[in-house]
């Protein structure tokens, strides 16, 4: 089990290796999971789900080594300048009260020769008799003053090739040899040449029985980034020599990852960094050779198919997702908007098809939807929705048989059941843990208040762990009380206890520890980085073995911490190191290997044979090595592990292969085997069963094979209360009581009951899933079969598939009806969707997948659901509102306005609509809106000058908006203007053209009269034939002495039309294009004010009436002889809504649709008359004549 639910990753591209030496806080990236290693924080959890792969964290590199602790640093730039560190600290022995060396400079004479740490210690000259004491270790190469050393410790490069790097061979000493030598392992050393700026690397290397070894070394910019250079290396001898392949790649290539086919190692894909290009690189042959292929996309990451080996899904910087059949050669866009890692593979046995894709997709507005298609079949008429409302974003999870939807952590699904971790709402750093049954459906608390923490990434790390080897095991750690506990189950989280503390100490001592005060506590932190341990390991290949880093006291500590392990499945515990150490397992679990994790360099190991009671100190490297890291489980079966280091800050990555082979004197035999009986505190059945298992003999150094360990009986238990847990809807009281929750109620069958049925009535209990246990309390807590009652429906409810209450029209709108009790299978459904349809059913099954339904018209609609059976009824309501998407809204406001007069304001929105639309008014400066859900808007100004107004409409989720803008005063005088038939020739009818117009003739006007600017204000009409409105505005800041000031105004307006009739105003508009600007005589001069005595101005209105009537039977009389109408009659139809004019605001004024005329084929030769009525109309019908089209015609 991992922590936060961890996929293993389709491709291990191998985890970068941090260069940093000392381990502070390395960073690896896998195409599974992030990692960190640090001496303080301790390996990371892989993210849930885990990235494929995240972008590189920062990893220290040495310009930044200056932020390191001093101590940390000073020790660095010792080892780099060849000074001596001083002794390599030696690990405290552990087991029992055997006798420990003194320390050095203690009374006494040395120890003897081939002294072992713990009981049990062979004689010299017998195997492994050249063993030393702690105080007789050799000093370091550092310490000795060995010049090599001393050379390569100060980074000098003057006795290492240049081609191929550099070998160094360490040989195994003879048997028996003097006592001065010190155990050796066959060791050979190879120096990545050329590689000392590189600050990352990555390394593959299969195993099984190959002995190809890839390692991609990079230099990662931290202020840029990205990969500035990479080197691609390869081994064929097991890591003995290597070549360089940067020809084999491209000199210039800049490679970022490493990836290698799960199902075919022999495949390997390299990935070139995106900063640089887009490209790929394929290799066949275990990368001897390889073809590149350049890319249209950048790829973020890889998800390789667990059966097919060339099948490929790649994720994109741009959050699209591509696959390809032919392992990267060619790829085809599926699906865009696919949320960060969250697309899976099919999965076999629940997936029909090897092809499918199930993914996680995001929509504009916002919402997550789970899709699944086929590779080669994702059109958007194939893509299918297994759940057609909307789910909680990052959340599906596709792992072995399940799919999951919802917000929450899914930790393992082995053994057909599901461990998830759940936050509650009153929870900040803890998850409960909950435990599902086979199915997946029903969940049951099994621990409150696991601890969890966030990893460098946001990853949630889930503090849980399970015990390899043996089912039903699980660590955990518990917040308590602001203290962090741990504790053990040995029934899959029936019964929690808290571990018992070794009774003694490394030193033999007794260790006072009394429960529940005190007690063992273990960092739970799995690594899914292969160059480490991690705090916590145990094997499949070694039942009942545990290693893991803690503490002894009142809770989790993280500074006061050792190294412990349990060889009888976490029954008891001992002590091995007071430092931590990273312990693997060799020879499939049959001894354990341990180095230091330690800033300073290191050139020994320590190796066990009898589970950690004792330990033989190896050198594996004549020169102290900056450790960063080890490989350890490819090498298992060749017993083989590599080392990666460097010998100084300077110099280049060192890969040191070590030979274990020669510590095993034979193959193990059937005398080399002991049995063990697995125990819970005493009790010899677990899970059910009680179970002998058999392991190497302590102190035999004969090598295993893979299938040497495991279990050799294995016999079924009479069932008893704590094989047994709380089923669904039941809690725990006391020892072994189940008892109904508050909000539970056993006697309701599920809701598929149908009356003449059964079903499976629970008494609370359930059997543990994997249990093998037999009679005994099994009848009395299994479910009894029970008839089917019959129920009336309640708890009726009707909801959209995306819980929304707003639908499209014209698109699918889905229902779903959910009944909360009742028989589904014989209540009658009926669903009235409130346009006049309705639909019947006799059962549920018809419509578990929802209703689909068109609305033809907008609107807000009243969905009525209907449930009945014979013995009863229930309804459930629900208010849709249809809307149809719009697309534009105009303004219409007049050019100026009156101060303290009431102005229309109205808002026209395309496409036109019956739905329900809101509309938000923002005038001027002001904070809030006016809401109104009518389009139009009465509105007083009280103060003059130029004010703003904005209408916003909201349609569903669209929310669209115009401006404009209009001028105050106390009053002014207008005036229709016309132009000479020309202009309306070069008119293309567009806002901004008659903008410019407006200006040209405002400057016209001030050159011929002299008049200011800030008084004129020219509003050019949409529509032909050109027209336009001049209004002459009072001076600013004059209100005061109205009757002056109009009198000036009308010297003015005098001023202008003098002017006008001499046609003294015109401009040029092209070269040989004159316009001249006219005076509409129609309406002469109009005064539009606030005051109430001016008769003469609403008679001169009265008279623009009639007229407007006259005009408009004149036009229909002579429409077939008006010039420039059929000329102009298709730009009509492409016009937008415009402003309108102070003198045309009457409702009553009649409207000309220029549509309605017909072509004709001759011309008028009478042009002014044409060019009066002309302009009439055109101010009448100053709103567009488009053909508005309506979204209710479906």
């Amino acid at each position: 089990m991992e922590a936060a639910r961890t996929e293993r990753p389709a491709g291990w591209p191998g985890a970068p290796l941090a260069r940093t030496g000392l381990l502070l806080l390395s960073t690896w990236v896998l195409a599974g999971a992030e990692i960190t290693w640090g001496a303080t924080g301790g390996p990371g959890r892989p993210a849930a789900p885990a990235s494929r792969p995240p972008a590189l964290l920062p990893l220290f590199p040495r310009a930044v080594v200056s932020q390191w602790p001093e101590e940390l640093v000073t020790a660095r730039r010792g080892a780099a300048l060849g000074r001596r560190p001083g002794p390599e600290p030696l690990p405290q022995p552990g087991g029992g009260s055997g006798s420990v060396g003194k320390k050095q400079g203690e009374a006494g004479g040395p120890s003897p020769v081939g002294k072992r740490w713990g009981p049990g210690a062979p004689a010299p000259g017998k195997p492994g008799g050249a063993r030393r004491s702690r105080r007789e270790q050799p000093p370091s190469g550092l310490e000795r003053g060995d010049a090599r050393a001393t050379a390569l410790a100060d980074g000098s490069k003057g006795s290492r090739p240049v081609a191929k790097g550099l070998r160094e061979e360490v040989k195994a000493p003879r048997a028996g040899g003097a006592a001065a030598e010190e155990l050796r392992l066959p060791s050979t050393s190879f120096a990545l040449t050329g590689d000392s700026a590189h600050n990352q690397a990555m390394v593959h290397w299969s195993g099984h029985n190959s002995s190809v070894i890839l390692i991609l070394t990079k230099l990662y910019d931290f202020n840029l980034g990205s990969v500035t250079e990479s080197s691609l290396w390869r081994s064929t001898d097991y890591g003995t020599t290597y070549e360089k392949l940067n020809d084999k790649v491209g000199l210039k290539t800049v490679l970022s990852y490493l990836y290698v086919n799960p199902t075919n190692k022999r495949k390997i894909m390299l990935l070139s960094d995106p900063e640089m290009e887009s490209s790929i690189l394929i290799s066949s042959d275990e990368g001897a050779t390889y073809q590149k292929y350049r890319l249209t996309f950048y790829i973020q990451s890889l998800l390789f198919h667990p059966k097919q080996e060339d099948w490929v899904l790649a994720y994109s910087l741009d959050q699209k997702l591509y696959s390809s059949m032919d392992f990267g050669r060619r790829w085809q866009l599926m699906h865009e908007r696919i949320t960060p890692n969250r697309f899976y593979w099919s999965v076999a046995g629940l997936d029909k098809e090897a092809d499918l894709v199930h993914m996680e997709v995001r929509t504009t507005d916002g919402y997550a939807h789970y899709l699944t298609c086929r590779i080669q079949e994702c059109a958007e008429t194939t893509r299918s929705g297994p759940f057609a409302r909307s789910i909680d974003i990052s959340s599906l999870v596709v792992q072995d048989e399940y799919i999951f939807i919802q917000d929450m952590h899914i930790i393992s699904t082995d053994e057909n059941q599901v461990f998830a971790a759940v936050q509650e709402w009153n929870q900040n750093d803890t998850y409960n843990l909950y435990i599902s049954d086979t199915r997946g459906i029903y969940f049951t608390l099994a621990m409150e208040n696991i601890k969890s923490s966030r990893g460098l990434m946001g990853n949630i790390i889930i503090e849980l762990y399970e015990v390899a080897g043996i089912k039903g095991i699980f660590l955990a750690n518990k917040k308590v009380e602001d203290q962090v506990k741990t504790y053990i189950t040995y029934n899959k989280g029936r019964d929690w206890r808290l571990l018992q503390a070794p009774d003694v100490d490394l030193h033999g001592s007794p260790v006072h520890c009394l429960l529940p005060f005190c007690s063992l506590h273990l960092h739970l932190q799995i690594s899914e980085n292969p160059y480490s341990s991690g705090r916590i390991s145990s094997k499949e290949t070694a039942p009942g073995l545990v290693v893991a880093t803690g503490n002894i006291g009142p809770e989790l500590s993280y500074t006061d911490i050792g190294v412990f392990i349990s060889s009888d499945g976490g029954n008891t515990w001992r002590q091995i190191f007071d430092e931590e150490y990273n312990v693997w397992f060799l020879d499939w679990g049959g001894a354990l290997v341990a180095m230091k994790h330690t800033p300073l360099p290191v050139r020994h190991l320590w190796v066990s044979f009898d589970e950690g009671h004792s330990w033989d100190k190896y050198g594996f490297t004549s020169v102290p090595l900056f450790v960063d890291g080890a490989l350890v489980e490819a090498g298992v079966e060749t017993q083989i592990m590599t080392v990666f280091g460097h010998f100084s800050l300077r110099s280049e990555w060192q890969l040191v292969k070590v030979d274990y082979k020669s510590i095993f004197s034979r193959r193990c035999t059937k005398e080399d085997y002991q049995t063990w009986h697995l125990l819970n505190q005493g009790e010899p059945c677990v899970m059910g069963e009680r179970k002998i298992f058999k392991k190497r003999k302590p102190g035999a150094q004969c090598a295993l094979g893979r299938d040497s360990s495991g279990t050799v009986v294995s016999e079924p238990c009479v069932c008893a209360d704590w094989d047994f847990e709380c089923d669904y809807g039941y809690e725990r009281h006391g020892e072994s009581q189940c008892v109904p929750a508050f909000w539970y109620n056993p006697a309701s069958p599920s809701k598929d009951c149908s009356l003449g049925q059964s079903y499976l009535n629970s008494t609370g209990y359930r059997r543990i899933v994997s249990n093998n246990c037999t009679d005994g309390l099994r009848e009395k807590y299994t479910a009894k079969a029970q008839m089917c009652p019959g129920k009336a429906p309640r708890g009726l409810h009707v909801v959209t598939t995306d819980g929304r209450l707003v639908a499209e029209q014209g698109h699918n709108a889905t229902f779903i009806i959910l009944m909360e009790e009742g028989d589904l299978q014989r209540t009658n459904i009926q669903l009235d969707f409130g346009d006049g349809i309705a639909v019947s059913y006799a059962n549920f099954s018809p419509i578990e997948d929802g209703i689909k339904h068109v609305y033809k018209s907008a609107g807000i609609f009243q969905v009525t659901a209907y449930a009945e059976n014979n013995l009863g009824s229930d309804t459930a309501v629900l208010f849709l509102h249809v809307v149809c998407p719009v697309e534009h809204v105009h303004l219409r406001v007049p050019f100026v306005a009156i101060r303290n007069k009431e102005v229309n304001i109205s808002a026209v929105v395309w496409p036109s609509q019956l739905g329900t639309l809101t509309y938000f008014w923002w005038f001027g400066n002001s904070t809030k809106p006016l809401i109104t859900l009518d389009s139009s808007i009465s509105f007083t100004f009280l103060a003059e000058g130029t004010n703003t107004i904005t209408v916003q409409v909201a349609a569903g989720n669209a929310l669209i908006q115009d401006t404009k803008d209009i001028a105050v005063h106390e009053y002014f005088q207008s005036q229709l203007l016309s132009f000479s038939p020309n202009l309306d020739y070069h008119n293309p009818d567009i806002p901004e053209w008659r903008q410019d117009i407006g200006n040209v003739i405002k400057r016209a006007l001030v050159k011929v009269t002299s008049v200011p600017e800030d008084q004129i204000l020219v509003a050019v009409f949409p529509g032909l034939p050109t027209s336009a409105e001049l209004f002459i505005l009072p001076p600013k800041n004059l209100t005061e002495r109205r009757k002056g000031n109009e009198e000036d105004l009308e010297q003015i307006v005098e001023m202008l039309f003098n002017a006008l009739n001499q046609n003294l105003v015109q401009f040029e508009l092209k070269p040989g294009v004159q316009v001249i600007v006219y005076v509409t005589q129609l309406t002469l001069a109009p005064l539009v004010d606030s005051s109430a005595g001016h008769s003469s101005s609403a008679m001169l209105m009265l008279l623009s009436v009639v007229f407007v009537g006259l005009a408009v039977f004149l036009i229909y009389k002579f429409k077939r002889k008006i010039p420039w109408i059929n000329i102009y009659a298709q730009v009509q139809h492409d016009k937008e809504q415009e402003m309108i004019g102070s003198v045309s605001q009457s409702e009553n004024a009649p409207k000309i649709t220029l549509s309605d005329f017909t072509e004709p084929e001759e011309l008028l030769d009478k042009e002014l008359d044409t060019r009066v009525i002309g302009g009439i109309a055109t101010i009448a019908n100053s709103e567009s004549t488009k053909e508005i089209p309506n979204c209710t015609s479906v």
